[in-house]
């Protein structure tokens, strides 16, 4: 099992993608491992032929280091390693759990200008579901479907209980396909499917728990505290729109991009916000890396735009973009999600939501909640006297951690935010 993240103990099988018997050159794709954070490909590095597979599709909390397949030169037999077994591997060993040191610094980011720090990884903990590492957990409901992440991202989208679905891939694995057939209602039945009931119990993947922990964690150790302010983007609209035009097709700024660029120039002028706790001392860090929160079929994730206060409204867009498209696909490395220094999180798209409070990603000390946009009306001076004009709004609300950021600082982190907003040709400059 390979180390996919600093702080990997264990990881759950997914697709193999290469049967026994096939060859591999470098650069292939193995296997499908899922972390306590995504599904992400695992890439061979070197030439060989897939002699035995010993962990099969769908076997969880194996720990890193444990043998799951065997793998044998060109021209050497693979027969010979059919009744090969984990025991002849050598056997296997329970996951460690990750250094407490790590775990409460699981978001610092890469090597500052003020210093050098080992790379962190985010806080997991090693999976307790079974008494031994790598077996199936049993009964079915007990443990994740075996799914591969497009099966599991269509049944999302289409409602689909995909515990009732029969797999037919590598290992019984549901695939995409079974999940196509059962929305068509061709699909086989599961064996030992029930009746409908009036209730649905979903299993708790490890990226579940891990954001579970995570947030937890936050709530309780953090002492939040939270800055509102009404943000008019009337102008930033405008500007928008003009961008756009002018574009010929090579990009399309969306606001948050704006807003993204705002966070970057927000925290270089009041950068105690771009601080975290440390035990013993905080750290201000001199980059600007964004945490952007994304939705997936499988959860929150949290990919990060690096150095916003040095890149242009263009370059953030075409960033944002692809780190989103990969983080639904399960697709981003763990370099593009662990770490940031203030996170972002827009819910501008639901027209439902005017404001909200968001929890801070811990060990950062400040998150920034958007609500949609309304049309409020403001009075204006004319030479008639005074009239109703019609403003663009976003409500937006900073949650900073008060061990880190003073009430204060957060105001004025929220003021400069504003400013640069209401009057954003200075995220130009």
């Amino acid at each position: 099992m390979p180390a996919l993240s600093p702080t990997m103990t264990a990881g759950n099988i997914g697709a193999w993608h290469k049967k026994v018997g096939d060859a591999i050159a470098p650069g292939d794709v193995l296997v499908e491992i899922e972390t306590d954070k995504a599904q992400m490909d695992f890439e061979f590095q070197e030439d060989g032929v897939l002699a035995k597979i010993l962990k099969q599709s769908g076997e969880k909390d194996i720990a890193v280091g444990n043998p799951i397949a065997v793998m044998i030169e060109d021209g050497e037999d693979a027969s010979a390693f059919e009744a090969f077994t984990l025991e002849d591997a050598g056997g296997e060993s329970a996951p460690a759990p990750p250094p407490k040191e790590e775990a409460s610094q699981s978001s610092e980011p890469a090597d500052t200008q003020s210093g050098t720090a080992p790379p962190k990884a985010e806080s997991t903990q090693a999976p307790q579901e079974t008494e031994s590492s790598g077996g199936k957990l049993e009964p079915a409901l007990a443990r994740a479907p075996n799914a591969s992440a497009a099966a599991v991202r269509l049944a999302i989208e289409n409602g689909v209980k995909i515990t009732g679905i029969k797999g037919t891939g590598t290992g019984r694995q549901i695939t995409e396909g079974d999940v196509k057939k059962a929305l068509s209602g061709n699909a086989p039945a599961s064996p030992g499917a029930t009746p409908a009931s009036s209730f649905i119990d979903t299993p708790i993947s490890s990226m579940r728990k891990t954001i579970a922990n995570r947030l937890t964690e936050s709530v309780n150790q953090n002492p939040h505290y939270f800055v509102a302010a009404s943000v008019s983007v009337s102008k930033l609209l405008k500007l928008r729109a003009a961008l756009n035009a002018s574009a010929d097709g090579k990009y399309k700024l969306s606001v948050n991009d704006f807003l993204i660029k705002a966070v970057g120039v927000a925290c270089k002028k009041v950068p105690a916000v771009n601080s975290s706790w440390r035990d013993g001392f905080i750290r201000q860090f001199n980059n600007v890396d964004v945490s952007v929160a994304v939705a997936t079929p499988v959860g929150l994730m949290t990919p990060i735009v690096k150095s916003v206060e040095g890149l242009g409204l263009e370059s953030i867009s075409s960033q944002v973009k692809d780190l989103g498209k990969r983080a639904r696909d399960g697709k981003l490395k763990p370099e593009e999600y662990q770490g940031g220094t203030f996170t972002i999180s827009n819910m501008g798209m639901n027209p439902a939501i005017d404001r909200f409070t968001a929890v801070i990603n811990p060990p950062q000390a400040g998150i920034l909640a958007v609500g949609t946009t309304k049309k409020v009306a403001i009075p204006a001076e004319t030479e008639d006297g005074t009239s109703i004009e019609w403003d663009d709004q976003i409500v937006v609300t900073g949650s900073f951690d008060h061990k880190v950021v003073d009430g204060a600082v957060g105001g004025e982190w929220i003021k400069e935010f504003k400013k640069v907003v209401e009057n954003p040709l200075e995220l130009l400059l």
